[in-house]
């Protein structure tokens, strides 16, 4: 599993895991990321069961496990969340952010009493004495409860399956290096998976007003630099919702 400082500076730090290759080839490929602030750990959407020994081993190099406090769902898959019992049976007091919508969805998995529900508007969300982090709703996108989560620190956006690409065997690239290339890996998964142009672009409206340097994604290769600007143009133009 690669391995990869994104941002470390003023007590924030965060890291990239990707590109598993024990990850069994029935599985989608997923990344991973770890975001700490003050010693105190948050998980972006930490994975499916199959995965979870490769994620935790390679977590437990950066961060005591017992020091991760929160977990953030971004929506209700399994390959964001199937892993959510195993991570509470090593964290005992670890707190899940996720969506009202799956409130009551995620305690069958997870204990309920460990669940913030983030309302529909977003919210701030805290880790280690901060509060600066925001789930940004992006509702739709492709789930009916479903957020992004932003740093203003770090200036990264952790995007969900919005960026999401589907990688041909072999690529190990983290960040995108060809824009043009790379939309043949992400546009049909966007066209499908994305159902509504509305929520696409209200999305895109709330994405530009922020400073955002780094958008990474669950699945794929991360944009940064002018390619998160590259990759909002692209997705504001693009018809989505289409099956055929």
């Amino acid at each position: 599993m690669i391995t990869l400082d994104l941002y470390n500076k003023h007590g924030r730090h965060w890291i990239y895991f990707g590109r598993d290759d024990r990850r069994p080839e029935t599985l989608v490929d997923t990344n991973e990321y770890l975001v700490i602030n003050d010693g105190k750990g948050l998980l972006p959407d930490p994975g499916g069961m199959e995965i979870f020994p490769s994620v935790v081993a390679s977590i437990s190099k950066k961060i005591r496990i017992q020091d991760i406090e929160a977990i953030f769902s971004s929506h209700q898959d399994p390959d964001v969340t199937s892993s959510l019992s195993l991570w509470m049976g090593l964290c005992d007091s670890v707190q899940i952010y996720a969506s009202w919508v799956w409130s009551l969805f995620i305690p069958h998995f997870a204990n309920a009493l460990a669940i913030t529900p983030i309302p529909d508007e977003g919210m701030n969300i805290p880790l280690g004495g901060s509060d600066d982090l925001i789930a940004i709703p992006a509702h739709y996108l492709h789930s009916s409860g479903n957020f992004s989560l932003y740093d203003p620190v770090a200036k990264i956006l952790f995007s969900g399956d919005i960026g999401a690409a589907l990688l041909p065997p072999g690529h190990r690239d983290v960040f995108v290096k060809d824009f043009d290339q790379h939309v043949s890996y992400m546009e049909g998964f966007h066209k499908r998976w994305m159902p509504s142009n509305r929520a696409k672009n209200d999305w895109v409206r709330r994405v530009r007003e922020l400073d955002v340097q780094i958008m990474a994604p669950q699945h794929g290769a991360l944009f940064r630099g002018d390619d998160v600007k590259r990759f909002l143009d692209w997705f504001e133009n693009l018809k989505v919702g289409v099956a055929v």
